[in-house]
């Protein structure tokens, strides 16, 4: 028997949270393996060159600025502002040279800096007195063990900063740099193919701001859009139903059923038409402060608001990392309630007033008890409800929460001698802690993997997930089988069927993941885990690839090729998106049709990587820039075709019209192939 957890630990509780969220800190704050220092310097002539001096630790290299396709992330340069001077030539390294080596990691030869670098971008001056440049410098580091995330580190000049001595070459107007619309975006976050398999550039001659034209009144003329924004919210409604089930059990909510009964017992006693009156408005306030509290969130922040805070690094690593602190804390490592000061005056107001406010009360005590246990509920179904950018879905997610929690609290109001059949607290409860411990263990590195894949930080793999899964599940069924022990725990002197019923589906789960360490599909579990090409051992070929990730040079190939385009308006947090891609696009059916009859275009909403040039583009009125490819890629979605949801498929001719209705979520594989096919048929037309 191995115990986990002990006594002891209950003292070192904080200690060991400190370094726990120190870990994590360390994680997102990676670069500091490499310092950064800016200057400007005065080259002669009108000529100024910005200096970027980098101080690598001992025992890390630096990547060379031009590193081969396939190959680690190249320390590169990005301008969000330059006013009053114009870049000339490119950003390299001076001084020293790169050591170039053989790398077996990525078996080519790569350029990289020890101890030192530094790299310079030449600038014309064309306005001393306005001159302002802003921007930032990626850069990847590594030792023999891991690397950093290539994370932008910024830098300000302005006037004041220039040395006295540089000359003023020309009197150009001067103005923020800001791509055309339809600017060619090259993508650098991914490559969801190999170079051999990517499809090759194609030059030639394309209408770009055709390609931009909104087509919405087009798109109606085809019908009802495809959309299943419907199911979505119905999808979302029935996530927070379970949700308030699951909530049901937790050790939190289970001992505010006896203060219930005992609340509605001393409210009326003989009048039952008054205590079924009460009981309805107990459960209708439930419902309405969980309702309320969803609506607050989506009109203070607005769902395109909370569908950028679902995929932002910050957010998704605060949010795997208080999964992980409610883990341990339904582990027994301690106790995580909120202040009693808060609950007893709730509960005190409660007794103290009569009629609608005091049933009010008694429900607000509910919701506060409560939600050290349901907050993580709550908040990953507002992250999953996020991604549809809908701005029902946070309300509608929190309705179905509170039905499923308001339903049962109101019968028991209604009829309290119901108490007396229910299961008392006890060892039991311990046990639903735990294993409710080990799926938030499980759900925390969804949010990990999110950020991951946002920011192309590469450190949590496809089978890294999976195997940490697959460790997680298997622990689950050796402590249901009572191998391992918590604190608050019983001794468990026998397995319970229900005990011996769930190991073995905890077990059999378990080793159904394994496979999927070499490819395997593992539809099942393709919401929650990262996409396929993340895979570095894949054996399975029944996967689906984009063959572009960017909008015009797909378009322009598709017209050399005289192919149609599916455009794919995907996410790296959109759930949807990866059952898809799971259920629908490995039929093979819908595989040939999209490797041989289309060029599928992926643009990911959600890609963090910076533009090379900001985009400035007029959108209801006001200036929105576009500083990411996501930006980019969201807003051509939002303005060509009306829509703001994924994933989102449209099928299009090569001038950028569309030849059929669009399609949303939906994994019928015939509806999909309906899809497909009238697209191919209106295109030959």
């Amino acid at each position: 028997m191995i115990h986990i957890l002990g006594n002891n630990m209950k003292k070192k509780k904080l200690l060991f949270i400190l370094v726990f969220l120190l870990g994590l800190s360390t994680i997102a704050l990676a670069q500091n393996e490499v310092t950064w220092k800016f200057s400007i310097e005065d080259k002669g002539n009108g000529e100024i060159q910005l200096v970027a001096d980098a101080t690598i630790k001992r025992g890390w290299h630096l990547y060379d600025t031009n590193i081969p396709d396939g190959g680690p992330y190249p320390t590169s340069l990005t301008i969000d502002e330059i006013v009053g001077a114009t870049p000339t030539g490119a950003f390299h390294a001076e001084g020293k040279e790169a050591v170039v080596s053989y790398d077996k990691v990525f078996e080519m030869n790569i350029g990289t800096f020890d101890n030192s670098a530094k790299f310079v971008q030449a600038f014309k001056v064309t306005d001393k007195k306005a001159f302002k440049l802003t921007g930032d410098v990626r850069a990847q580091a590594c030792d023999d063990k891991s690397c950093t995330p290539p994370l932008p580190v910024d830098f300000t000049f302005s006037s004041s900063n220039l040395p006295t001595t540089v000359a003023q070459v020309t009197t150009e107007s001067s103005s923020v740099v800001a791509a055309p619309l339809a600017a060619s975006v090259t993508p650098l976050a991914i490559d969801t193919l190999s170079a051999e398999e990517q499809a090759p550039v194609i030059s030639g001659d394309i209408d770009k701001n055709l390609l931009w034209k909104p087509v919405i009144e087009e798109l109606k003329s085809f019908g009802a859009e495809g959309t299943t924004a419907n199911k979505s919210l119905l999808w979302i409604f029935v996530m927070g139903f379970l949700g308030g089930l699951v909530a049901l059990v937790t050790p939190c909510v289970w001992p505010m059923i006896p203060m219930t009964i005992s609340f509605f017992l001393k409210k009326s006693k003989t009048n039952k038409k008054k205590a079924v009156s009460q009981a309805s408005m107990y459960g209708l306030a439930i419902i309405v402060i969980y309702v309320v509290l969803g609506l607050a969130i989506t009109l203070i922040f607005g769902a395109s608001a909370m569908n950028k805070l679902a995929t932002s690094a910050f957010f998704n690593l605060l949010f795997f990392a208080l999964l992980v602190v409610f883990a341990i804390s339904f582990f027994g490592g301690f106790e995580m309630v909120l202040p009693s000061s808060w609950t007893n005056k709730m509960d005190q107001k409660a007794d103290d007033t009569s009629g609608l406010i005091s049933i009010f009360f008694m429900a607000f005590t509910l919701v506060l008890v409560s939600f050290s246990c349901t907050g993580p509920i709550i908040g990953t179904l507002l992250v999953e409800a996020a991604t549809t950018s809908s701005i029902l879905a946070p309300t509608i997610g929190m309705l179905g929460f509170a039905l499923a929690l308001a339903i049962p609290f109101t019968l028991f109001a209604i009829f309290p001698a119901w108490l007396q059949n229910l299961p008392k607290s006890g060892g039991w409860l311990n046990t639903v802690k735990v294993v409710l411990g080990f799926l938030e263990l499980a759900l925390a590195f969804k949010f990990l993997s999110v950020a991951d894949l946002a920011y192309g930080w590469g450190i949590l793999d496809r089978e890294v997930f999976v195997s940490i899964w697959v460790v997680i599940f298997a622990l689950l069924g050796l402590y249901l089988i009572g191998k391992l022990k918590f604190p608050g725990d019983s001794d468990l002197k026998h397995v319970s069927v229900t005990r011996l019923f769930l190991s073995i589906i905890s077990f059999a789960f378990a080793i159904y993941l394994i496979p999927g360490l070499w490819g395997a599909p593992l539809k099942s579990i393709s919401a929650f885990a990262p996409p396929m090409y993340t895979q570095d051992f894949n054996l399975y070929d029944g996967s689906v690839h984009a063959k572009y990730l960017d909008y015009e040079s797909g378009m322009t190939y598709a017209k050399q090729v005289g192919k149609p385009v599916l455009i794919d308006f995907s996410g790296y947090g959109c759930v949807n998106c990866r059952k898809m891609e799971a259920s629908v696009w490995t039929d093979p059916r819908v595989k040939d049709m999209l490797d041989n009859d289309y060029i599928l275009i992926t643009l990911m909403v959600d890609d963090k990587t910076k533009l090379p040039e900001i985009i400035e583009v007029e959108e209801n009125g006001k200036i929105t820039k576009l500083k990411t490819i996501g930006d980019k890629w969201s807003y051509l979605q939002r303005h060509k075709f009306g829509a703001n949801a994924q994933p989102y498929y449209i099928a299009l001719d090569n001038e950028g019209n569309p030849i059929s209705s669009s399609y949303a979520y939906d994994e019928n594989v015939d509806l999909y192939l309906d899809f497909l096919q009238s697209g191919l048929n209106n295109y030959k037309k």
